[in-house]
């Protein structure tokens, strides 16, 4: 009965065998995308050959390398000759390559170049718009898949360097279709808390794995998030849209928690040289001080305090004699001048002075009596006026004028005929 049963072994090599005494997989012409790209030290590559829907692994080694005249990367379209077998080991079958030809420049990586092309232009790469990452942090946030090595390295690394930081885990899709959505959805989730630093990442992969983080509302999120973001996908050769657009790039999840704080012993080294500074700068500070005291307690005046009183003093004397005396010329000067007005005839005889003025004026009086008009009118002459003023020519009047007459007892009106 177990007769019929046979190993895995057996089977692989059964296969194998059929593979490889196929005609048809002997010598195969493929074309494909490269992807997750690996030069070995002892020149053999290793890669996957992918189209939209397939791949296949493939191996090309080092005595068929010498001869290309490019080096191959992931994202380039290739054209390659080989033959198909298995590998026993994994029980993958695999083509082992001969020849290789360059074919163009893959959909991803055109597509990848263009995001990056296009939000460089608009200055999302702008490294003066980075945000700082926090020195000590208390809180770090982290978005990627809740399982993996991605955020269990994470968290031992800053548990391990800062302790006293707690990690926030904000669990996302990091590959497929709606990976791009999650991760943006997360970010945005972690804006709502009080967080110093964002991680967001995930670990190696193939570009297929990784695009999510090349996808643009990605990059957008991350760029407007408030909170200083740190990226980190893949391994260190890996780079997408999200390290650029990140305002600081983590070759790994693990690089990513050592940027993100400090090591304890870093900062307590740190906190020593502060307090040896600090002990330092006091000491100079206390010494300097101390003398300065010395100089100042050494000066003449702290030695003979009443110096300083005995100067004021005879300062003071001066000047006080100084003011005396200038008082004295004052009232001296007034009582000269007040004398003089006492001593005045007009003081001495005030009425003198009235009687002589008098006389003058009566004087003054008598002489302009005779030029009076009033005086005239009371000889028998009158004065004649037109509109209120003297008239002094016939040539001033014509018929009908109204004249006023004034007399010695009144006035009259009359008219010019």
């Amino acid at each position: 009965m177990q007769d019929k049963y046979i190993t895995v072994t057996q089977l692989t090599r059964y296969i194998k065998y059929k593979i490889d005494n196929d005609i048809h997989l002997q010598e195969v012409f493929l074309k494909g995308e490269i992807s997750n790209f690996k030069a070995h030290s002892r020149g053999h590559f290793y890669f996957t050959l992918k189209d939209e829907n397939s791949r296949i692994n493939a191996i090309m080694f080092a005595s068929s390398t010498k001869g290309l005249k490019f080096t191959p990367e992931d994202g380039m379209k290739v054209m390659v000759t080989g033959k198909i077998s298995v590998f026993e080991s994994t029980g993958a079958y695999q083509i082992y390559v001969n020849e290789m030809i360059e074919d163009g420049v893959g959909n991803l990586y055109i597509a990848f170049e263009q995001l990056k092309k296009k939000l460089d232009s608009e200055g999302l790469f702008d490294p003066s718009i980075k945000k700082r990452i926090p020195k000590i942090p208390s809180v770090i946030g982290v978005v990627t898949a809740p399982t993996g090595a991605a955020i269990k390295d994470i968290i031992s690394t800053i548990k391990r360097r800062w302790p006293l930081c707690e990690v926030l885990l904000f669990p996302s899709l990091v590959q497929g279709e709606d990976a791009a959505e999650d991760i943006v959805k997360q970010i945005k989730r972690a804006e709502e808390y009080n967080i110093d630093t964002l991680i967001v990442g995930r670990g190696g992969g193939s570009i297929e794995d990784l695009w999510p983080f090349n996808e643009e509302i990605v990059a957008r999120a991350i760029y407007d998030c408030p909170i200083p973001v740190i990226s980190a996908v893949g391994h260190e050769i890996d780079f997408t849209i999200s390290d650029f657009v990140a305002d600081l790039r983590a070759p790994t999840p693990t690089g990513a928690a050592e940027m993100a704080v400090p090591q304890i012993s870093d900062v307590d080294n740190y906190l020593n040289q502060l307090k040896i500074r600090l002990n330092k700068t006091i000491t100079n500070k206390v010494s300097k001080n101390r003398q300065l005291l010395e100089s100042i307690r050494s000066k003449y005046i702290f030695s003979n305090p009443l110096s300083i009183y005995q100067t004021k003093e005879m300062l003071f004397d001066s000047l006080l004699d100084r003011l005396t005396f200038g008082l004295k010329n004052i009232v001296s000067v007034k009582e000269k001048e007040l004398l003089k007005i006492k001593s005045s005839y007009i003081l001495q005889d005030p009425y003198k002075l009235l009687d002589k003025k008098s006389n003058k004026l009566l004087n003054i009086i008598s002489k302009l009596e005779p030029l009076s008009p009033l005086k005239t009118i009371e000889r028998g002459f009158s004065i004649v006026k037109k509109d209120n003023k003297v008239v002094t020519s016939v040539k001033d009047l014509k018929k009908k004028d109204n004249l006023e007459l004034e007399l010695k007892d009144g006035s009259i009106n009359v008219e010019v005929l």
